[in-house]
């Protein structure tokens, strides 16, 4: 897979802030309830951090900027193996799955992400 740009990078972060979003009212305990906000925080992190660029770097091949967001990743992909263990609803579970393969590949370029 090609590097992705900053551009590209934006809507998958806000389309899996979103699904996370809705997964956190969905989730079944405290623990994923705190998992999951830990990574809709750092992926707030993380938008804040892109918005502060010009819009002449959106071209730009993107990178995690956020130290958090980058700790938070490892999470992710962990998180996506257990996800039908903690969020209820099929069609957030299915958007979940979806949005958090985009971001894998996003920061994962050069892998294949398998399918969970």
């Amino acid at each position: 897979m090609a590097s992705s740009s900053i551009a590209a990078a934006i809507p998958v972060l806000e389309e899996l802030n979103s699904v996370l979003d809705r997964a956190f009212w969905e989730a079944n305990s405290l623990n994923a309830k705190d998992a999951i906000y830990d990574c809709i925080s750092s992926i707030s992190k993380e938008l804040s951090e892109l918005g502060k660029l010009s819009i002449q770097d959106h071209d730009l091949t993107y990178e995690p900027i956020s130290g958090e967001f980058k700790i938070a990743t490892r999470r992710i992909s962990i998180f996506r193996k257990y996800l039908d263990g903690h969020i209820m609803r099929s069609s957030t579970l299915t958007k979940l799955d979806s949005s958090t393969s985009a971001l894998l590949q996003l920061i994962t370029p050069d892998h294949d992400i398998p399918n969970s």
